[in-house]
């Protein structure tokens, strides 16, 4: 009788083992560019087509394959990167599963070329969902090119399950980001859609860092240095100004090696405490070197999640590390109670005595005297001679006022007195109808009581329903400013930006120049004033990226709320009495003037039977 197990078939068990290795383009990306840094490539292209669903090629000039290996890398648990299990422990190449290609293979049409130098005939090897279909010797340069095509061709479900293009896009820059910071000597290539979106030559890790994101990101970074036994820390903090409300531009990278790790994370956030805004978050670019026997990265697929032996010291040393760079290079404040600098003697007086000035008033100067005098004033260093020129006499000054004031019109001051007078009751009515309460509510009194409204809910549906009403009539108003405003952004911000533009111009932004890092407008919308449109921004994206929108409309309706929530008023600020009325008025003009665009309740209602209650 035959049992109930069986071994599953090497095509099922490849597609269950790409459920964890291959979620999405980027996991793809991720694995053949580690598989070119391990073969010792100077030079890694990588070639991506709509967002790498349908071609993702890496092409490097690394050691390349024989035709035994080139057929062999593509059986599951077969690798070049470990040969006995305590090697598990001294890891110092990228991949060593041996699952990625057959993954790769076993959901895409997979086609590799590959040939090593001192071969004068390469191999050409097409696969199509585990199988292979042809195997053939060609003429090729030196070094291995994977092409992926197609991917999910063969599994529907996964393939629906992926998102737009620009989300896609999105997490494979941030895999390419992460292996080049790692690897700052090889030279990295990126085209997108036949786009160029990074050229990054071979360089130190500081000069990587200002070509990735950005040439301005240069003046942000403080030097971090430290190297004891069980840790050396190498790399660059950002000062707490240009803190972000995101984690984009957040690094760990152990023996150069991407990880996610929440405590070390909070060593950080605990370095600069005091120092950030709320919710904002540093930036950091850390380079970590620990030895390799104390780190498990066998925990997870994916092998971003480690496992340390001492994490506690490891969070001791980085916290100070990161503290007393910023104390050095005077980003942190410093108390010093031995001295002031503004009380420092200079060196030329620090020996001399300080005498007491002379001072010698004439006290029989006039100025109203209108006879020619001459006098002499002379003081402890200077004399000098005054000439005085003969003035009419000074009560003539004031002949001519008291004739006008005679003339003045008794009809225009009462006119002036009425106006006077019906401008200061419509200013005490108005005061006495709207009232600030705490810099956060506007208390406006009915017929049947009063009204509490929150001032910033009620701001942020007015400006909700204008801007939505913006972007579908594309009818905003621009204000042009006198010179271009000019911001830089990361590369995988501008591309979101770029998605996003139709719906920005519809609010009212006018834009001169959008380029791969850099952002240039020339106009703005008149909610928006010119100090704040670089946070206003980088708050939207971030919005954007944490709640993804399914539509042109969700689209459009959320950038809507978010703008609407940047821009409005915050709780604290005092607004004058026509603040308040216009508030109150364009509320009540409102579709829906109940809830704010996030659904939260804007104003309550205290009746007078309520108010008798209390009583």
């Amino acid at each position: 009788m035959s049992g109930i197990i069986q071994l599953l078939p090497d095509h099922v068990a490849n597609q269950i083992a790409a459920g964890e290795v291959v979620q999405r383009p980027a996991s793809v990306v991720k694995e053949l560019i580690e598989n070119a840094v391990d073969a010792k490539a100077t030079e890694i292209k990588l070639i991506v087509k709509d967002a790498g669903k349908t071609l993702i090629q890496v092409i490097d000039n690394g050691l390349g394959m024989n035709v035994t290996d080139a057929r062999l890398c593509f059986e599951r648990h077969a690798t070049s990167k470990i040969r006995h299990a305590e090697d598990l422990f001294a890891l110092h190449t990228k991949g060593f599963r041996g699952e990625a290609l057959a993954s790769i293979a076993a959901v895409a049409h997979v086609e590799l070329k590959t040939k090593q130098d001192q071969e004068e005939l390469g191999i050409h090897i097409i696969i199509e969902g585990s199988k292979v279909i042809t195997q053939d010797v060609a003429v090729l340069p030196k070094g291995t090119s994977f092409l992926v095509k197609n991917l999910f061709f063969n599994i529907p479900a996964r393939r629906n399950f992926l998102k737009s293009d620009n989300i896609e896009l999105k997490h494979i820059i941030d895999e390419f980001e992460r292996v080049a910071l790692a690897h700052p000597t090889i030279s990295f290539t990126m085209i997108s859609n036949g786009s160029e979106v990074f050229n990054l030559p071979s360089s130190n890790y500081r000069q990587r860092i200002v070509n990735i994101f950005g040439g301005k990101t240069n003046e942000k970074l403080v030097p971090v240095t430290e190297e004891t036994e069980i840790l050396k820390i190498t790399g660059f903090v950002g000062k707490p100004e240009f803190a972000k409300k995101n984690r984009s531009e957040q690094f760990f990278l152990v023996n150069n090696r991407y990880i996610r790790s929440p405590f070390l994370h909070h060593a950080i956030m605990n370095a600069y405490d005091g120092l950030l805004r709320d919710n904002n978050q540093p930036s950091y670019f850390l380079f970590l070197e620990v030895p390799p026997h104390t780190i498990d990265i066998n925990i997870h697929p994916t092998k971003t999640e480690v496992k340390f032996d001492d994490e506690q010291a490891l969070y001791a040393i980085l916290r100070a590390t990161v503290k007393h760079s910023l104390g050095m290079f005077n980003v942190a404040p410093i108390l010093d109670f031995e001295r002031d600098a503004n009380l420092d003697v200079p060196y030329d007086y620090k020996d001399k005595t300080l005498g007491t000035p002379t001072i010698q008033v004439d006290r029989s100067f006039n100025p109203f005297e209108t006879e020619n005098e001459t006098k002499k004033y002379s003081g402890s260093s200077v004399s000098y001679t005054k000439n005085k020129q003969a003035q009419p006499h000074w009560e003539s000054l004031y002949t001519n006022l008291k004739q006008e004031a005679s003339e003045v019109s008794v009809d225009a001051f009462e006119t002036d007195l009425v106006a006077s007078t019906l401008f200061d009751d419509k200013s005490t009515e108005s005061q006495t109808l709207l009232y600030q309460f705490n810099r956060k509510y506007i208390i406006n009194s009915i017929k049947s009581g009063l009204l509490v409204i929150h001032q910033s809910r009620a701001h942020q549906r007015i400006l909700y329903e204008q801007f939505l009403t913006n972007i579908t009539i594309y009818q905003a108003s621009s204000q042009q400013l006198l010179f271009p405003l000019e911001i830089q952004f990361s590369r995988d911000e501008m591309l979101y930006l770029k998605e996003i533009q139709p719906n920005l111009e519809g609010i009212g932004f006018a834009f001169e120049k959008m380029g791969l890092d850099v952002l240039i407008i020339s106009g703005l919308p008149a909610q928006i004033s010119e100090s704040n449109v670089t946070e206003i921004l980088h708050d939207l994206i971030y919005n954007l990226q944490e709640n993804v929108p399914e539509d042109s409309f969700s689209l459009s309706d959320s950038i809507s709320k978010f703008m609407a929530k940047s821009v409005a008023i915050k709780s604290g600020k005092y607004l004058n009495t026509i603040e308040l009325e216009n508030i109150v008025n364009g509320l009540f003009a409102c579709k829906d003037p109940n809830v704010s665009p996030f659904q939260k309740p804007i104003f309550i209602t205290l009746t007078t039977e309520d108010l008798d209650k209390r009583f």
